[in-house]
């Protein structure tokens, strides 16, 4: 179930209370006040992911609630701490506060974390207020309620590639041939209702992530259609491959199903417009004479744009132009990549190996098995070894020298004192 839009509320726990105890004990006739503080509240996480996609975590509990502080006690016994609550995102998740419409946190590199909720303080024991003026006070404070934040959590794909166009024009069908991914096809509009992503690999060092987006219409940005809901998964794509069918099934002119495109790609977002694009002619097998490709050349010589515009012509089905085609959005890709690279900017890790693993702290060696007594086993005792001996060993102590061989009596002796 593919989710991009929650409404969640968020609290933290309550902070415990403060205790109110006096010592009592035997032969102890002069105690005292010993009530322990409680315990902070535990507070709520927010971190982003490599492999998390979506937002199901959130579609079918609306309210989360960090653990609370536990209670102070007496002998100065303090109560534990309430125990974090951390929450996995997807990378590219806008916090969005619920009331007031800001973006609180927008969460879109791996690992990037933070607190939406801070846990309450506890509250301080009877113990705290001791003084020299007074020496059995009976006050104490509650432990402070945790954050609560109201708020909507937003995901906007982050795709190297998106891919745009009217229903039914080939978007699915393309993405699963150079890609894994396996959206649903069939021959009527609006087969796809959600976003697909794919992982196109075009060797064994170059990859890009590549969004489907539903198809859009006349009206999209106003609200008409399946594709307004999720135009927001195309603002973070470096490049916009668009679509066209040359024949479309409601009889519609391909270049002004082009222009209807981009006009409502202008109109949901004026940046849109400007990105770079990749015009590609689907299903040119239907276009033998190719008459639409000359007429969608003509229409981009009359009307120049600034950004870079290249057409290309392909059929998914039978796979004509497909290579050329991903070769030439790989190259795009990657010099974006230089681009982000040159600005200082991170590039996010496409799939979860491909993110750093920290490196494991060695364990610290015994003395006994390092420097020269490494080599000592039972087999093997330091009377056999003599090089080690007259040498400092790893505690600095100075090895006393090996004891003289056992050697064969002289007999002639022990017979010339008989």
């Amino acid at each position: 179930m593919f989710i991009d839009r929650v409404e969640v509320e968020f609290t933290a726990g309550k902070g415990g209370d403060g205790c109110m105890s006096f010592r009592r004990e035997k032969f102890v006739p002069r105690g005292g006040p010993d009530g322990g503080d409680g315990g902070t509240g535990g507070s709520i996480v927010l971190e982003a992911r490599v492999g998390v996609n979506s937002l199901a975590l959130f579609a079918t509990r609306r309210f989360f609630r960090a653990e609370k502080g536990k209670h102070g006690e007496g002998s100065m016994r303090h109560g534990r701490k309430g125990q974090e609550m951390r929450l996995f995102v997807p990378c590219g998740t806008s916090v969005i506060d619920a009331a007031d419409g800001y973006v609180i946190k927008d969460l879109t590199h791996p690992g990037e974390e933070f607190v939406i909720c801070r846990g309450g303080r506890g509250g301080h024991g009877n113990a705290r207020f001791k003084t020299s003026v007074n020496q059995t006070p009976r006050e104490r404070t509650l432990g402070n309620p945790g954050e609560t934040r109201h708020v909507i959590l937003e995901l906007k794909s982050i795709a190297d590639v998106g891919l745009i166009g009217k229903p039914n024009a080939g978007k699915s069908t393309l993405l699963s041939r150079i890609s894994s991914a396996r959206p649903e096809i069939a021959d009527y509009p609006f087969t796809t209702k959600f976003p697909n992503l794919g992982i196109v690999d075009v060797d064994i060092e170059r990859s890009f992530v590549t969004a489907d987006i539903p198809g859009l219409i006349e009206g999209a940005s106003e609200g008409l259609g399946l594709g307004h809901e999720f135009l927001r998964h195309v603002e973070r794509a470096g490049l916009l491959v668009h679509l066209v069918e040359p024949t479309p099934v409601d009889g519609s002119d391909p270049v002004e199903n082009y222009t209807t495109i981009r006009d409502e790609l202008c109109q949901y977002d004026a940046t849109l417009g400007e990105r770079d694009e990749l015009v590609v002619l689907t299903k040119c097998e239907l276009d033998p004479d190719g008459e639409v490709l000359e007429r969608l050349q003509q229409h981009f010589a009359e009307n120049p744009v600034k950004h870079k515009r290249d057409l290309l012509s392909i059929s998914a089905a039978s796979e004509i132009g497909l290579r050329d085609l991903v070769e030439e959005i790989m190259q795009r890709v990657t010099k974006r990549r230089l681009e982000m690279l040159d600005a200082g900017e991170d590039l996010n890790p496409i799939r979860e190996v491909d993110m750093p693993t920290e490196a494991t702290k060695s364990r610290r060696t015994p003395p006994h098995k390092a420097g020269s007594t490494a080599a000592l086993s039972n087999d093997h005792q330091a009377r056999d070894i003599p090089s080690i001996w007259g040498k400092q060993s790893p505690t600095g102590r100075t090895l006393a020298p090996t004891p003289p061989s056992e050697t064969p009596k002289d007999d002639t002796k022990s017979d010339e004192h008989s």
